[in-house]
C-alpha cells in the first residue's frame, strides 16, 4: 500500500482555536512530541538522554517555559495530534517534503541525512553466492521492509518509478531500529533507515552493511502547526544561532559519531529494550508494593538521591543507596555497613512513617507523594511549617504547587521564619522544591517508554 501525505488537511484536522506562542506561554508550558530511537530519545541508566530530548531542553531553557515530553513513533498520529492542538511541536528527524508542507510548517532544518539500504553484511551472510547490493537499481524485483507510513516508503515508490521496475514495499508497525535488528538477525533482508540512525546501528550489530545510499541528503527539521507563526519563528532564531554553538557540536558529536553508543545500546540498562533501570529493580518492585508506589516513582527517587551508588555519601553525612541521614538510618535499623537492600528497605520505611504523618492532612493520593518527597529531602517539620504558612497566608495547605512549595521557599527570609507558628526555624528550600520536580519529571520519562519496554 501506497502512502502519500499529498492531500490538504482535513476540516476534521484543523484546528481553529489558535495557540501560538502568548498561548504557550500563558500556560507556562511546551508540549512536545518526540519519537524513540537510540540517537533521538532514550533512558540509560535511569537518566532520559537523546539528541533531540537535549535540544528541546535548551530550547525549553530559552524560551523559559516547562517540558512536557511524549512519545509516539507513529507519525501520522503525530501530525494529527499536532493539528489537533494536543501537543505544540514535533521534534524529530522529520524529513521535509513537499506534502508534508501542505500539513504542517516546518522550522529551519536541525540536521540532514541520506536515506540508506540496510542489508546484511557479505561476511555475515551464509549462502556463498550472496551479493550486496550497490545499486538502487538492483532493488528490482526485490522485497524491502520498512516502517509503515514513513519517508522510506514513500521514498521507494518513487524509486520504483524512477527504474520502472517494482519494488515490493512492505510496510511494518516497527520502529526503524527494530527492523534493522531483524536484517541484523536475517528475519528479513532488507530495510531503509537515516544514514545517521544506520550509522549508529552499526555500532552493535557489526553483520549490517549500510554502504548503499538510495536518496540524495535530505534536509531534516521540526514541525508546528501551520497556524503558529510566532512560534516557528522563535525556534527558528534560536536554532540558527545555538547551530553555531560549541554546545551544538558537542551534541551531534555525542550521539552521532560517539562509540560508547554501542555500549550504551546494548547496555542491561537501556531501558527501552530491556525494562531494567538499575541493578536494584527487583528490591524496589518488591519494596514499593509497601507504600502503594509505582515501582519506577521509587526508582526515581533512589536515583535522585544516589545515582544508584550505594557508595554515595553526601557533605551533610547522608550515605547509602537512600542517603539516609545518620539519625534516620539508627531509627530504622541500618548502618553505613549495611547492604543496599537493607539501605533501600529502610528508606521505605522512612517513607511509609511520612506517608502516615501526612495521610490526614493531605487527603489526595498525588499530592501526599509531593509532600513525602519533600519531606524526605528537607525533613518533616519544615514541611508542617510550611503548612502552618499556607494555612495563614490563605494558601490552600494540601496542595503542593503553589501553595504550600512557595511558603517552603519563604522560610530563607526573616519575616516567615520568625513567624510564630515557624517551629523550625530559617532554611533554604530550593534544592527541595527542585527534588521533587526533578523525581517527578523523571518519573515521567520512565512512563514514557513504558510501552517500548514492556515489548
Amino acid at each position: 500500500m501506497i502512502y502519500s501525505c499529498n492531500k490538504e488537511l482535513k476540516n476534521s484536522e484543523i484546528l481553529q482555536e489558535i495557540i501560538d506562542l502568548p498561548q504557550i506561554r500563558a500556560k507556562g508550558k511546551m508540549i512536545v512530541l518526540t519519537d524513540f530511537n537510540s540517537i533521538n530519545y532514550f533512558i540509560y541508566k535511569g537518566q532520559p538522554m537523546g539528541f533531540q530530548y537535549e535540544l528541546l531542553q535548551e530550547l525549553s531553557d530559552h524560551l523559559n517555559l516547562e517540558l512536557e515530553v511524549r512519545v509516539n513513533n507513529d507519525l501520522e498520529e503525530n501530525f494529527e495530534s499536532l493539528n489537533k492542538g494536543k501537543v505544540d511541536l514535533i521534534a524529530s528527524g522529520l524529513t521535509i517534503t513537499g506534502d508534508r508542507k501542505k500539513r504542517v510548517a516546518f522550522t529551519t532544518p536541525h540536521s540532514q541525512s541520506a536515506q540508506v539500504l540496510v542489508q546484511r553484511s557479505s561476511a555475515a551472510e551464509s549462502k556463498s553466492d550472496h551479493k550486496l547490493i550497490r545499486n538502487p537499481v538492483d532493488l528490482a524485483g526485490k522485497t524491502v521492509h520498512v516502517v509503515k507510513k514513513s519517508s522510506y516508503s514513500t521514498r521507494l515508490h518513487n524509486l520504483s518509478e524512477e527504474i520502472g521496475e517494482d519494488i515490493h514495499v512492505y510496510e511494518m508497525p516497527l520502529e526503524t531500529e527494530q527492523m534493522i535488528k531483524m536484517v541484523a538477525n536475517g528475519e528479513i533482508d532488507y530495510t531503509v533507515a537515516d544514514e545517521n540512525i544506520a550509522r549508529v546501528n552499526t555500532l552493535y550489530y557489526p553483520e549490517i552493511d549500510i554502504k548503499t545510499t538510495i536518496s540524495f541528503p535530505q534536509n531534516q527539521a521540526w514541525a508546528v502547526r501551520i497556524n503558529s507563526p510566532l512560534l516557528k519563528e522563535e525556534i527558528d532564531k534560536w536554532l540558527i544561532d545555538f547551530k553555531k554553538s560549541r554546545l551544538y557540536a558537542i551534541l551531534k558529536n555525542k550521539y552521532f559519531d560517539n562509540p560508547r553508543s554501542a555500549l550504551i545500546v546494548s547496555s542491561e540498562y537501556y531501558y527501552p529494550f530491556t525494562g531494567r533501570i538499575s541493578a536494584y529493580d527487583d528490591i524496589l518492585k518488591y519494596e514499593s508494593m509497601k507504600i502503594g508506589w509505582d515501582w519506577r516513582l521509587l526508582a526515581s527517587m533512589v536515583y535522585q538521591e544516589s545515582r544508584f551508588n550505594h557508595g554515595a555519601v553526601s557533605w551533610a553525612g547522608a550515605f547509602g543507596i537512600m542517603q539516609l541521614m545518620p539519625g534516620t538510618a539508627q531509627r530504622f535499623g541500618v548502618s553505613k555497613n549495611s547492604s543496599p537492600e537493607e539501605n533501600i528497605r529502610a528508606g521505605v520505611k522512612f517513607i511509609l512513617w511520612l506517608e502516615e504523618k501526612f495521610q490526614d492532612q493531605i487527603p489526595d493520593e498525588n499530592e501526599r507523594i509531593k509532600f513525602i518527597l519533600a519531606a524526605y529531602n528537607i525533613g518533616y517539620g519544615h514541611i508542617t511549617d510550611a503548612i502552618r504558612l499556607a494555612e495563614k497566608y490563605d494558601k490552600n495547605p494540601a496542595i503542593w504547587k503553589g501553595n504550600v512549595e512557595s511558603c517552603l521557599l519563604k522560610k530563607s527570609e526573616p519575616e516567615f521564619y520568625n513567624d510564630p507558628v515557624v517551629k523550625y526555624g530559617h532554611r533554604k528550600a530550593a534544592e527541595t522544591c527542585r527534588y521533587v520536580d526533578e523525581i517527578l519529571y523523571r518519573y515521567q520519562h520512565y512512563l514514557n517508554l513504558e510501552t517500548i519496554a514492556s515489548r
